[in-house]
């Protein structure tokens, strides 16, 4: 089966067409994987559909544009399945594209742990599965997405035979599609965090309770990179989570590693991370709000080797940009002064509205404000496991930039 047949020989000749304004399909026509609202002749009749159903998308003058997910109620009111019309999102089309998935994993990721499908980029427009070895974390994210659940179900029971399946769909974006947000396991049991590796460093994931999946695989390389700098100085790891940052620092011969979160939970997985790996007793653990600490230890003069800062998304829309950008200031210029002379210090973001252009000139900004410079060692973004569909540079969502400071 390939994607320019699959479902072509079952398409119910009533199937729905979603027909593009004029002179407003050459996105599409290129690659473009979305339709937004305001580009489609949106019709009462489109407007009763039931959200998630698959549609054919044609032109101002009837040519076909391929197949998509529509759902009316959504800004992004057609999500691409195929260029090609007929198409249908069925488990025969997601068992394909997850194959896919696995065998380009496979070929960049060494450990099994590791984003499985993101999904655009996948062409599986806004699904998430997120594999932990035998246990798979799957997140529909898109109306489309809930209504092929059993499918996506089906399809990974198939392709990976895992212990455990769990459907984290709590995620807020969910509600923009109108879709109820809940957590469950489709398959197996869980009896608590699960173990996984990275970077030769053991940790324990809540893929039921945790933040989004559970862990960030997205931040592996640069964890590995801030592990390197760390060798024999002292580090504090802010919105340090279940310390993916922190404990690779310590097992990587960090001198000291002070990790604060404001979770209690997180923490405490953090810290089992640390015991397990055998460098608890050279690490520290804080319970504190991100800010009202780094003003704290900067008061008081503390010093460290390598600083950094992960926060969750400061900008989650457009209009928190303002704000959203005066934060990233404020969070370098307060981590900077931090930052003993000639010392690193490792900033992100995962605010998809703010660019990586816009990014660097925040942390520029926010080390002028701190009075210091230096140089940028790395400037990145997620790891290869998480693609980047190429006409949809918004999915490029997370930057991170490692620099040492004078």
């Amino acid at each position: 089966m390939t994607d320019q047949t699959s479902g072509a020989s079952e398409r119910s000749p009533a199937r729905p067409t979603v027909r593009v304004l004029p002179r407003r399909h050459q996105r599409v026509k290129a690659g473009h994987p979305w339709v937004y609202s305001n580009e489609i002749e949106m019709t009462a009749a489109l407007k009763a559909l039931p959200a998630g159903c698959v549609v054919d998308v044609v032109n101002a003058g009837g040519e076909p544009l391929g197949a998509a997910m529509f759902n009316a109620r959504s800004l992004v009111a057609a999500r691409m399945i195929a260029p090609t019309a007929g198409i249908d999102l069925d488990r025969g089309l997601i068992e394909e594209r997850l194959s896919a998935a696995l065998v380009l994993r496979d070929r960049i990721v060494d450990a099994p742990s590791y984003r499985l499908v993101h999904a655009e980029a996948d062409r599986l427009p806004g699904l998430v599965v997120d594999r932990f070895e035998d246990v798979v974390v799957i997140q529909s994210n898109t109306a489309g997405m809930d209504r092929a659940e059993a499918d996506v179900v089906a399809a990974v029971d198939a392709l990976l035979s895992p212990r455990a399946i769990v459907l984290r769909n709590d995620s807020p974006v969910r509600t923009l599609e109108g879709l109820e947000l809940g957590v469950q396991v489709a398959k197996g049991e869980l009896d608590g965090p699960i173990p996984l590796v990275e970077n030769g460093v053991r940790f324990l994931a809540d893929l039921s309770g945790g933040q989004k999946t559970g862990w960030f695989f997205d931040q592996r390389d640069h964890r590995a990179a801030v592990a390197r700098v760390a060798r024999g100085g002292s580090v504090l790891d802010v919105f340090a989570y279940t310390g993916g940052f922190g404990v690779t620092a310590a097992v990587a011969g960090a001198r000291e590693v002070t990790m604060v979160d404001r979770s209690e939970a997180a923490l405490a997985l953090a810290e089992q991370a640390a015991e397990i790996n055998g460098v608890v007793e050279r690490c520290r653990f804080v319970r504190a709000a991100a800010f009202t600490e780094l003003e704290m230890l900067a008061a008081s003069g503390a010093r460290y080797d390598v600083v950094v800062i992960d926060p969750p998304a400061f900008v989650k829309s457009r209009k928190d940009l303002s704000a959203g950008s005066r934060g990233y200031v404020k969070l370098t210029r307060l981590a900077a002064k931090l930052v003993a002379p000639g010392g690193f210090l490792f900033t992100a973001s995962c605010s998809h509205n703010v660019s990586p252009e816009l990014f660097g000139e925040l942390v520029a900004k926010g080390l002028e404000t701190a009075g210091r410079s230096g140089r940028i060692l790395r400037s990145a973004g997620a790891g290869p496991d998480h693609p980047v569909h190429p006409f949809l540079p918004e999915s490029a969502y997370l930057k991170g930039q490692l620099l040492q400071l004078d």
